[in-house]
This record gives structure tokens, sequence and C-alpha cells, in this order.
């Protein structure tokens, strides 16, 4: 089955640059859209940027114009760079890849990876 690693992940001052990437264990077919997800301490985990196949993007507001989403060289897993980090971007960042069609849909996810930001 296939799996999903984060790496990249760290602790940052405020202000400060990371860049998350999503390693996969093998490959991946009929692929609909990238994401990455944040879960901060006692609250509920939110979708912060996604991708579709077609190359359209979408990221919730409080990280517009700091973080950008992106494909790695095979275009199966998304980076994410973060720039400008401010101490509420604190949490666990997962990749997620989702794709396939009706009863052959499919959600891939990593285990998370830490990114603290001090003030």
């Amino acid at each position: 089955q296939v799996r999903l690693v984060e790496s990249g992940g760290g602790l940052v001052q405020a202000g400060g640059s990371l860049k998350l990437s999503c390693a996969a264990s093998g490959s991946i077919f009929d692929i609909n859209g990238m994401s990455w997800y944040r879960q901060a301490p006692g609250k509920q985990r939110e979708m912060v940027a996604q991708i579709a196949s077609g190359g359209s993007t979408h990221y919730v507001d409080s990280v517009k114009g700091r973080f950008t989403i992106s494909r790695d060289n095979a275009n199966n897993t998304p980076y994410l760079q973060m720039n400008r980090l401010k101490p509420e971007d604190t949490a666990v960042y997962y990749c997620n890849v989702w794709g396939g069609f009706g009863d052959a849909r499919y959600h891939y996810w990593g285990q998370g990876t830490q990114v603290t930001v001090s003030s």
C-alpha cells in the first residue's frame, strides 16, 4: 500500500521560512489532487493548501500570500513552501493525495511533521 512520509518541519522563529516535502513509497495513479492539512493541539484539522491535477490551487485565508503548494518532480506528491511564518502556524502538518473514482476512490495520508514557530 502507498505510504506518505512528510519531512522538513522544525523549529523556526517568526518571519522565517520552511519547506515541507512528502515522499511516497511507490507510484500513485489517477491523482485528482494533493493537499496539506494542519492540526494544532486542541483544535480541528484544517486544510491549508490544495492543488488539483489541472494545476489550480486553493489556500486557507490565513496563509494566502505566504504559503505555496507545488508538486514534486514526479507530480505525485506535494511540497509546501511556507514563508513569513507566524506563531499561529504552529501545528502538525500532514500531506494528502487523493484520486480514483467511485469505489476506487482513495485518500493517502502521511504521519505528519511538526512545525513550531516561536515569537
